[in-house]
């Protein structure tokens, strides 16, 4: 386990031999400490002070996280116990006797900021924690950074780049509205108001409902199971009405719907589904433009529109209709992780097997998998 106060003396010795590349940082320990964000006050008033902070560092995740999956989060720090915060970086442990257990920041979450002032000490503090990934027998260490990327000498290596898209509210509705695709956003967001769509949204069982059986349909599309409904459940008690599901009904049926979470100034847009037969009719452009105006009348400065594979050309295509701006987000890993793809063969079998499972049998499938899958 990570040092809950200090390392030994053999040990601290080892580590310090290993920071040479962090000497010229100010006031930062060569000891390592880990605290309880779910128990430690000091996270919550730490990550409401750090501008770099996002909805996944919250408490309210964090929970949703442990109750779930049995995620144990653990903040790794320089600052020793009852001292303020000037540093940390959130992880969960994830043990799995499938996949094998590991460091991950953060699991199911597009990304995770390291809460550091610098690079530099970004490195201090990764170096700190490399002997205890060995010691620990961890099968690696993941990091999911937006700024900040550890340098080379740290021995993290790239594991995966994804696209990430956000959109940038401070103007005004109808400037956003213009800069949206004409034929590909604009146009199906008069077409749903043209069909009447039935727009409604909330948390309630009713509207989770409607939500998870279009995730299921999506999920079996794309040969997938769905996250278990014990999740969503979850997700709801922990946000209360940050948390909004979005759904767009055509003559009573539910077509369309997305979930977004909201902290600080910033909407996140985490989770959306749909019936592939009744895209014609605009639901899904409409729920995105009911919440890009939700988040601007509240306030708030930021449409995180998460992450994309960067072999998924259509999906990229889409957010980008919307006048965002694109990035690369890189996940890394320490030590170098094979990333290598399944043979055909298996995803052939997988789609064989998604494609003949009830909707009972796949939303078990992923109430006993998804855990494993981080």
């Amino acid at each position: 386990m990570l040092t809950t106060n200090s390392v030994d003396r053999t040990s601290r010795r080892e580590l310090i031999s290993n920071v040479s590349l962090a000497r010229n940082i100010a006031n930062v320990s060569d000891i390592i400490y880990e605290l309880d964000p779910l128990a430690d006050r000091r996270w919550t008033e730490f990550i409401k002070q750090q501008s770099n902070s996002s909805v996944f560092h919250t408490t309210n995740w964090l929970s949703a996280l442990r109750s779930v999956y049995a995620y144990e989060p653990v903040v790794v720090t320089t600052n020793a116990p009852g001292t303020p915060l000037t540093n940390g970086v959130l992880f969960c442990r994830v043990q799995s006797w499938l996949t094998g257990s590991r460091l991950v920041s953060l699991p199911f979450s597009d990304h995770c900021e390291p809460l550091v002032s610098c690079v530099e000490e970004l490195d201090h503090l990764l170096t700190l924690m490399q002997p205890c990934v060995h010691a620990e027998n961890w099968k690696y260490l993941e990091l999911r950074p937006v700024r900040f990327a550890p340098n080379t000498r740290t021995h993290f290596t790239k594991s995966t780049d994804y696209c990430f898209h956000n959109l940038d509210l401070r103007t005004s509705g109808q400037e956003l509205f213009r800069n949206f695709h004409k034929d590909c956003v604009q146009r199906k967001i008069r077409r749903a108001e043209k069909e009447n769509l039935l727009y409604e949204e909330g948390n309630s069982e009713d509207l989770l409902r409607s939500f998870y059986r279009l995730l299921v349909m999506t999920r079996r599309r794309q040969n997938l199971p769905p996250q278990p409904l014990s999740w969503f459940r979850a997700l709801i008690t922990q946000f209360g009405q940050d948390l909004k599901i979005r759904v767009a009904s055509k003559d009573g049926v539910a077509i369309a719907s997305i979930l977004t979470l909201s902290y600080k100034k910033t909407m996140v847009y985490k989770y959306g589904c749909s019936d592939a037969a009744s895209n014609k009719f605009g639901g899904t452009a409409l729920l995105f433009w009911k919440a890009i105006q939700d988040a601007q009348n509240s306030g708030l400065e930021e449409f995180d529109m998460g992450r994309s594979d960067t072999d998924n050309p259509g999906l990229i295509a889409f957010k980008e209709h919307w006048g965002t701006t694109r990035s690369t987000l890189t996940y890394w890993t320490y030590p170098e992780r094979s990333t290598r793809t399944r043979p055909d063969w298996q995803k052939n079998i997988a789609k064989r097997a998604v494609s003949l499972m009830p909707d009972s049998g796949l939303q078990l499938a992923g109430t006993l998998l998804y855990r494993h899958m981080a």
